[in-house]
């Protein structure tokens, strides 16, 4: 019987779109605080809506994509910055991540630098705990409650 080629490897599926919303505390130099985050994140082309809700007030919106690059504004900080990736940008509230897959990895499985998973369930971290330094070297901490995680087609 003659020896037959093993099958090619297909290609792995794009990630399907995910759609995810935090509770979020923070404290840090600044004071503390306790809002929304909410996220569009599409692996396959880069894509990401970041939004960072206070009560009454949109403190973060992070929006672009891998091909045209990002756009972060934080009205409070009078910030309009755009960026061809994320790690060019300076994430309030966040740790400092490189990608649309990095996030979602830390998201997924609590992977990133001063990231901390301190419960979990069936689908990954539901809360997170994060401790590092803002701009100006001061320290604060976030905390992110998942609410709500749907994967799309």
């Amino acid at each position: 019987m003659p020896l037959q080629a093993p099958p090619p490897l297909s290609a792995p599926a794009p990630a399907a779109p995910i759609r995810a919303q935090y509770g979020w505390g923070y404290a840090g130099p600044d004071g503390e605080g306790v809002g929304t985050l909410s996220l569009l994140l599409e692996p396959a082309t880069g894509r990401l809506i970041l939004e960072l809700h206070a009560p009454g007030e949109r403190l973060v919106l992070l929006e672009g994509d891998g091909a045209a690059g990002y756009r972060l504004q934080v009205p409070r900080q009078k910030l309009d910055q755009r960026a061809t990736t994320l790690s060019q940008l300076p994430l309030p509230f966040l740790p400092q991540v490189a990608s649309v897959e990095a996030l979602l990895r830390l998201l997924r499985t609590g992977q990133g630098a001063g990231v901390s998973v301190t419960k979990k369930d069936a689908t990954g971290p539901l809360k997170l705990h994060w401790q590092g330094k803002d701009a100006r070297g001061k320290d604060e901490q976030v905390w992110l409650e998942r609410k709500r995680w749907e994967e799309g087609k």
